[in-house]
């Protein structure tokens, strides 16, 4: 009988993922809604950064106490979407630099630098088209602005961290979409949405030095996370993950079914773990990266449709952007 039980237990079906539980959700001041696109994390300090555009205020977060601390003076500006409907934009991304964070925003087509420690304003550059995502890259002192609507790049000097300055522009054959920055080799990664590629910058010489075809499709790539360790790149199409090979060529690694909907994923980097938040199907996949890329999951937990984008802190807990509840969803490991 103990036998039979061992070679049982030897070809039974391995057990589903176990399902992460959402802890105390983050609501926002001025919502619902609060319309959120590219969040950001600052390890030093144990904050969270999330934009409500339609706020004219950029929320931080501290980690361990969940308190929220509105940075107010952004503005706003009707507009009109793709589809044709009027909307309030406003603050829409961030991106944590040496002692400043840069927060994109589209009314005005600007970028200011906060200071990170007091969440003091400081000085801000105004662009020639909207910003979309915004990176700070410590190789060159620059903060890279995708600017899909022209179809560009906009780099910003920000030697003088508190004061950022337009310093070129490169234009491209497609609309930049995600990034990600490998700053120990100098290298800038985006997608180009309309057109199914991922593109490496060199960003020393502002050139293009790979591009690779990610395979996502139709819909085109998304969101980028990067392990600068392993040399591998996560790449979001809208209902998977995928692994590409940033050492090398750029091939497909492994990929992993996450449900539609998916935008601006994440990676922690301690743990191989990557983080995807599918908003038509409500769902948030973490999956584990082995060395070889192949993506195996590990947990899966409903979140509210709507949230396609997440960030994740140093402990592995997840902020996914609710933009429709005005808040931001918690998800601990």
């Amino acid at each position: 009988m103990t036998i039979l039980l061992l070679v049982s237990a030897l070809f039974a079906a391995p057990a589903p993922a176990p399902a992460a539980k959402p802890s105390a959700n983050i609501a926002l001041p001025g919502g619902p809604p609060v319309t959120m696109d590219y969040l950001a994390y600052d390890a030093q300090h144990g904050r969270i950064w999330a934009p409500g555009g339609n706020t004219g205020k950029v929320f931080v977060v501290d980690e361990k106490t969940g308190k929220v601390t509105p940075i107010d003076g952004f503005e706003t500006a009707k507009v009109k979407g793709r589809d044709g409907n009027e909307r309030t934009v406003g603050p829409s991304s961030a991106s944590v630099g040496d002692g400043f964070v840069y927060v994109g925003s589209r009314a005005g087509a600007k970028v200011c630098a906060v200071d990170a420690k007091t969440l003091v304003r400081a000085g801000c550059v105004e662009l020639s088209s909207s910003p979309d995502g915004v990176a700070y890259v410590a190789t060159t002192h620059e903060v890279w602005v995708t600017t899909p609507r022209e179809k560009s790049l906009t780099i910003l000097d920000v030697k003088k961290a508190d004061a950022p300055v337009v310093a070129g522009k490169i234009a491209l054959e497609g609309e930049p979409e995600g990034y990600a920055v490998d700053p120990g080799r100098g290298l800038f990664y985006t997608n180009f949405e309309d057109k199914d590629r991922t593109i490496v910058f060199d960003v020393k010489t502002r050139k293009i030095a790979a591009s690779w075809n990610p395979g996502c499709g139709e819909d085109g790539p998304r969101g980028i996370a990067i392990d600068t360790e392993r040399r591998q790149l996560f790449v979001a199409c809208t209902n998977k993950v995928k692994t590409l090979d940033a050492g090398k060529d750029g091939a497909v690694l492994g990929e992993l079914e996450t449900g539609a909907g998916v935008d601006n994923i994440d990676y922690l980097l301690k743990k191989h773990l990557v983080y995807a938040a599918a908003g038509r199907t409500g769902q948030l996949t973490v999956a584990e990266v082995s060395d070889q890329g192949a993506l195996k999951k590990v947990s899966q937990s409903k979140i509210a449709e709507g949230g396609r984008v997440v960030v994740v802190d140093s402990s592995g807990v997840a902020y996914i952007a609710d933009s429709k509840g005005g808040q931001l969803l918690v998800v601990k490991p």
